[in-house]
Parts: structure tokens; C-alpha cells; sequence
């Protein structure tokens, strides 16, 4: 499939739009998980932030989420790194708490620029997934430095203190770093095939398109001319429940 075909029936979600449009051209969006799941619900379809990476901290709960051909299966404290355009979709648990942070691009690329070494070009650009609990020891202080940095984040964007935006970008910075210093320690996935991830990305889209009409499962398997066993095994596979789970 190609780049065009893989995208144009993903939606494209921008927070400044669909959620908040006091921050429709902010760099950088902050808001606790709880928030955007009361909005967005706390079972997200495939999508994707053209231009933006996303930052997911759990404190606690579990979640699946799926980035790219990649399915994670984790408890908090976890946190996932999201880059720009990549599909991802997820499922958090009712008691699940958090941070969600939304970042243009160009931070990044700055990010990058500033680097000279250049020894965290990779790590970011490709999705990561990170749990406390598996980190060894002696990277421990590493997350707890990462989840302070949050939290600081969290005080700076609620806050209306002088430099706030030069102070916001700062910790995002630092905060990226810390990703990318822990980022060799990802969590193990179960990569999903591109045959059975073409179906689910088409089925959760038909789903999103013909929710008010309320179709019942088989006229989604005669529209997208499978089976209905072949399309629960994918769905099984793929989110872990049945496509009419």
C-alpha cells in the first residue's frame, strides 16, 4: 500500500480543532490523561497527528497500545512515544491516570539540530514503549527524573508565571532526552501483520464512518468482503477482543 493509500483513510486528529482551540497553532499541548479520555473516550480507534509526536505517561492501569505494526501490552508506570503521522490506537483501563503530551515536529528537529553528537537521532524517530518495572536498577533514577519532569510540565502549563512558553519547550526538551537515554530498554511487542493490520485499519475507519447508522457486524464483513471469522481472528489478534467486543 502506499504512503497516500496508508494515510488518507486514517484521521488525521489535530487537538487544536477537534479539542481545544485555544492551542489550534501551539506547539505544544499538555493535558492529563483522564481529560482527553472523558473527550476522545478511553477506547481509541487507529488515528494519527500529522506533524505532531505524542507523549503518553501512565501512572497507573493498564493499557494496550498499538503503534504502528506493533501491539504493547502493559501496566503503569509506562510511557509511550508516539512520532509524527505513525497510526497508533489504544485502550486505557477506567482507573487509568496520566499525562498526554502533543509536540510539533519541529521541536524535535531542533532537538536533533542541537545535538551535535547526534546520539538520540534514532530514538526518536520511532515509536517507543517503556515500563518502569522492567528497567534495570541502575535506570530507575532515570524514570523518576523523567516523571518529575512531567509533573513539572503539568505545574508550568496550569500556571501563568513569566516565560512560561521558553520554560514549557525547556522541560519538553529535557523530557525527550530522558526518553531517548531510556529508550534502549523497550518493552517487547507483538508485531501484527501488514495483511491483518490493512483490515483492522479499514474496519475501525468503517466503524467511525457508519457509527449513527448502527451496522450490525455482517454487513461490515460483506462491505469489506470477508468472512466474519476471519475478520474476529484479526481483530483478536490485533486488539486482543472481538470485533464486536
Amino acid at each position: 500500500m502506499s504512503e497516500a493509500d496508508h494515510t488518507e483513510w486514517i484521521p488525521n486528529i489535530i487537538l487544536g480543532q477537534d479539542y481545544d482551540r485555544r492551542y489550534l497553532d501551539a506547539p505544544i499541548h499538555y493535558d492529563v490523561l483522564e481529560n482527553l479520555a472523558a473527550f476522545y473516550g478511553r477506547d481509541m480507534p487507529v488515528h494519527r497527528h500529522a506533524q505532531y509526536v505524542q507523549i503518553h505517561y501512565i501512572d497507573h492501569g493498564a493499557i494496550d497500545f498499538h503503534i504502528d505494526d506493533k501491539v504493547y501490552e502493559v501496566n503503569g508506570p509506562s510511557c509511550f512515544y508516539t512520532p509524527a503521522s505513525i497510526p497508533h490506537s489504544f485502550r486505557t483501563d477506567p482507573s487509568a491516570r496520566g499525562h498526554v503530551l502533543t509536540i510539533h515536529q519541529s521541536v524535535v528537529w531542533q532537538l536533533m539540530q542541537d545535538n551535535v553528537g547526534r546520539e538520540i537521532d534514532t530514538s526518536l524517530t520511532e515509536g517507543i514503549c517503556l515500563e518502569r518495572d522492567r528497567l534495570p536498577r541502575g535506570q530507575r533514577t532515570q524514570w523518576t527524573l523523567l516523571a518529575r519532569i512531567l509533573e513539572d510540565i503539568q505545574l508550568e502549563w496550569s500556571s501563568d508565571e513569566m516565560a512560561k512558553e521558553l520554560a514549557t519547550k525547556s522541560l519538553v526538551r529535557l523530557l525527550l532526552i530522558r526518553m531517548a537515554r531510556l529508550s534502549f530498554k523497550r518493552s517487547a511487542s507483538r508485531t501484527v501483520n501488514n495483511e491483518d493490520l490493512r483490515l483492522f485499519r479499514r474496519f475501525t475507519d468503517m466503524i467511525e464512518e457508519h457509527y449513527q447508522e448502527q451496522w450490525h457486524l455482517p454487513r461490515y464483513t460483506t462491505e469489506m468482503a470477508i468472512s466474519e471469522s476471519r475478520l474476529n481472528q484479526t481483530c483478536q489478534r490485533i486488539a486482543n477482543r472481538p470485533p464486536n467486543g
